[in-house]
């Protein structure tokens, strides 16, 4: 979450009614699934927030990122973020903040508001790493388990890497572009495919409609599966299938980009459930150093 990774963090200062406006926007064929879901499982909603730097200015963004992450574990801080580092497209940093809700992305901004508050020294750091970025987007997704592929099975706390698929449609395509990725699903399940993905549907922060697919990656290696399963994937789908695919694909989309990152441990905070996945990546200096969640509140 970083500087803006913890957009909560970052934007405590936006007035009360961005947020009622993104908790109220209803997001067609969408629906959001309270249930509590184990902590490295994909989130229901989802705070995304691209940075771009200074050239030269990585080893002194990384020091004071390092330093907000210890002034927080003294604190009751309202949120998690996992920070990663572009390996392709723009040099850039993408912080991942998970919620299960937008009540509770409203908490968070209501949290780091007292917080800056009480601890002007936390808020001198962040305005010193806002001192040396040159680009910033925020975005908040919510998940669509429905163009998804296995994400009910994805352990975030295993992932290295992280493929990003973003999709930006010309208005009015998204029944086209659920199509599409219904039929690339049926197509994954059918040659028994073990690589998941998970989809995102942007509410606010990008061009609408923009679709966001996460493939998580254990290792890079995985991407030759990727590749090596395409001519199975278009076997799978059939000639009909794989023409209308085709067809949606450029008569829908307005633009693709894909891009991969790599996880940074050192400049995240995750919970204690979280980092218990993989201790030694998420937690090399010992697990009581990171503080549990609390627990939601019973109306959640």
């Amino acid at each position: 979450m970083r500087e803006a990774a913890a957009v909560p963090r970052q934007h405590a200062k936006l007035p009360a009614c961005l947020l009622s406006f993104l908790a109220s926007w209803a997001l067609a064929g969408t629906r959001l699934v309270h249930a509590q879901a184990p902590p490295t499982e994909p989130p229901q909603v989802l705070l995304l927030v691209h940075q771009e730097f200074r050239p030269g200015s990585e080893s002194a963004h990384d020091k004071l990122e390092i330093e907000i992450l210890q002034a927080c574990r003294q604190l009751e801080v309202p949120n998690q973020w996992i920070v990663m580092q572009s390996i392709t497209g723009a040099p850039e940093t993408l912080a991942f903040d998970p919620f299960s809700t937008f009540a509770d992305v409203g908490d968070a901004f209501a949290g780091w508001a007292t917080i800056n508050g009480a601890h002007p020294d936390i808020a001198r750091l962040q305005a010193e790493v806002r001192a040396l970025e040159t680009k910033e987007r925020t975005i908040i997704a919510v998940r669509r388990s429905d163009l998804s592929y296995l994400a009910s099975g994805i352990d975030l706390s295993k992932a290295r890497f992280l493929r990003v698929l973003e999709v930006r449609l010309l208005p009015g395509r998204e029944a086209e572009f659920a199509e599409a990725f219904k039929t690339l699903r049926a197509a994954y399940a059918k040659i028994k495919a073990d690589t998941p993905w998970v989809v995102y549907q942007v509410n606010a922060g990008a061009p609408a409609p923009t679709f966001l697919a996460f493939v998580p990656l254990r290792a890079l290696k995985q991407n030759d599966d990727l590749l090596a399963w395409r001519p199975q994937l278009r076997e799978a789908e059939g000639d009909v299938a794989a023409k209308r695919m085709d067809d949606i694909a450029r008569e829908a989309y307005a633009s693709t980009e894909s891009n991969l990152y790599v996880l940074r441990p050192d400049l995240s905070r995750v919970s204690k459930e979280f980092a218990e996945g993989d201790p030694e990546f998420w937690a090399p200096n010992g697990l009581s150093l990171l503080v549990p969640p609390k627990p939601a509140p019973a109306h959640r």
